[in-house]
C-alpha cells in the first residue's frame, strides 16, 4: 500500500512538472511571436522612412495596422475565444479604415470629402458585419461576451 502511494505521488509530481514545462514553453513561443511581430513592424516602418509626404503617412498606417492585426491574431491563437476572434475582425476593419482615411489625404476638395465618406461607410459596414456574425453565433448557442 505504501509503495502504491509513493508511486502515485511520484506520478503526480511528474505530471505537474510536465504541465509546468508546457506552460513555460507556450510562454516562450508567445514571447518569440511578440518579438517577431515587433521586428516586422519596425522593419516595415523603416521602409516608410525613405518615402515622403502622404505616401509615408500611408505606409506608416499600413505598418501599424499590420502590427495590430498580428497582435490580435496572436491573442486569438493563444486564447481561442469568440471574443478574441471578434477582436481580430475589428483590428482588420480598423486598420483598413485608418489606411483608407490616410489615402484620402492625397485628394482635395469634394473628392477628398467623398473619399472620406466612402471610407467611413465601408468601416461601418465592416463593423455591422462583425455584429451580425456575433448575433448569428449567439443564436447558435455560442456564449460570447463582447465588450468594447
Amino acid at each position: 500500500m505504501k509503495s502504491q502511494l509513493i508511486s502515485i505521488a511520484a506520478a503526480l509530481a511528474f505530471a505537474s512538472g510536465v504541465a509546468q514545462a508546457q506552460n513555460t514553453s507556450a510562454r516562450q513561443v508567445k514571447n518569440a511571436d511578440e518579438d517577431r511581430i515587433e521586428a516586422e513592424y519596425k522593419a516595415a516602418k523603416a521602409k516608410c522612412d525613405t518615402m515622403k509626404d502622404n505616401a509615408k503617412d500611408v505606409c506608416e498606417k499600413e505598418a501599424k495596422g499590420k502590427e495590430k492585426v498580428a497582435k490580435a491574431e496572436l491573442d486569438a491563437k493563444t486564447n481561442p475565444t469568440a471574443a478574441n476572434q471578434r477582436k481580430v475582425r475589428e483590428a482588420k476593419a480598423d486598420a483598413a479604415y485608418d489606411v483608407a482615411k490616410e489615402r484620402c489625404d492625397d485628394q482635395k476638395g469634394n473628392e477628398k470629402d467623398v473619399c472620406q465618406k466612402q471610407a467611413k461607410a465601408e468601416h461601418e459596414r465592416a463593423k455591422a458585419d462583425i455584429k451580425r456574425a456575433d448575433a448569428k453565433n449567439a443564436g447558435t448557442g455560442s456564449t460570447t461576451k463582447t465588450t468594447k
